[in-house]
Formats: C-alpha cells, structure tokens, sequence
C-alpha cells in the first residue's frame, strides 16, 4: 500500500492560486491606487482642472488601463480625492470630540486648515463637488457640539454661534485657496487671531 499522504505532496502546477499569491495582488492593487492618488494630487496641484488621466497615469509610473480599472474617469477620481478629504475632516472631529471641550474646537479648527492647506493648489476642483449629505450632516453636528462645549467651558465668549465658527472655516479655505503668494502657514496666522476674537467677542447679536 503508498504510503503518499497530501502532506508530503509540494504546491504544484496543478495547486490553485493560494493565499500569498491573492495578497500580492491585492498588495499590488492597493500601491498602484495610492500611486494614482498621489499623482493626481501632484498633477492636479500643477495643472488644474485641465490635467487628464494620461499625464496622471505616467506621473504614478502605470498604464492608462490600470487608472481606468479604479476609477471610470477624470470626474471618479476627484470624487475619490473629496471622499478622502472629507473621512479625514470626519476623524478630525472625532479626535476633537473625545478632547478636553476647552481644547476641541480648536483643536478641530486646525485640522481644518491643514487640510484645506494640503489640497490648496486644487481646491476649486473639491468644491465643486456634492458632498456625501451623510457625510456632512456629521460634520456639521459635530461642530455644533464643539462649539456649545467651547462655550460652556469658556473658552470662547457665550455670543459665538455655531455660524460664527462656519464662517471662520469658510474664511480660512478662503484664505489658504484664493491666496498663493502669501506663506503656506497664513492660514494659521489667520485662525490664531479669529481665535482670540472668538474668546472676546461682545454680543453683536442684539
């Protein structure tokens, strides 16, 4: 009788695709799309909205093909680009949430600009995007929170509304898009002083 046993046999030609064979594609897969995301930042950061995927697809070193796998068109991958954004304004407000209310609102409001910083070049291209309502109604009931907690904590005057604090992040991307000449940190120059009006604001509301 063979005493052959599966165990003794070696993987063979006739073996199927096995596990450390899927993670390298999936390894490969995912550094092809993050070289895609990084080249479409630099790309669209140099060229704007008229850069098309052929020079993305050579700035990230892979064929055209491998672009269009992920993302259907030029107008996917800027939605990809603001989904981004937004998941990291989103845990941005969660780390804010879970920090002392004296310190979170700030705390998230410079997040905030370093975001707005690190996409200033293209900007414009975010903008015009519907964002996920979901998405954004988060957003916006977590700044409605950290700025009640900023109030009760007294670190900011008991007049300052959440439109307020909206308007400042709407100044600030302003700043940071509309303005290249100036240093790439004004923005925190801006926030800074708009910070220490919020603490002494008189009541304008009446």
């Amino acid at each position: 009788m063979s005493s052959y046993s599966p165990v003794d046999a070696s993987p063979g030609a006739d073996a199927p695709p096995g596990r450390d064979v899927r993670r390298a594609v999936r390894r490969d897969v995912e550094r092809n799309y993050q070289r895609v995301l990084d080249a479409a930042r630099e790309v669209f950061a140099e060229s704007g909205a008229e850069a098309g995927i052929e020079e993305i697809a050579a700035r990230a070193g892979v064929g055209i093909g491998t672009v269009y796998r992920r993302f259907a068109s030029k107008d996917a991958l800027i939605d990809e680009l603001l989904r981004l954004s937004i998941e990291t304004l989103l845990g941005a407000a969660e780390a804010a949430l879970a920090a002392p209310p004296e310190a979170g609102l700030e705390q998230y409001l410079r997040e905030c600009g370093q975001e707005f910083a690190s996409h200033a070049r293209y900007a414009d291209l975010l903008l015009t995007r519907p964002a996920n309502p979901a998405a954004r109604d988060r957003l916006r009931e977590a700044l409605e929170e950290l700025t009640a907690r900023a109030r009760r904590a007294g670190a900011i005057h008991p007049s300052v509304t959440t439109a307020d604090v909206t308007a400042l992040i709407w100044g600030m991307r302003g700043l940071v898009q509309a303005t290249p000449d100036l240093p790439p940190d004004a923005w925190q120059r801006y926030l800074t002083i708009h910070l220490a009006g919020l603490c002494f604001l008189g009541d304008t509301h009446h």
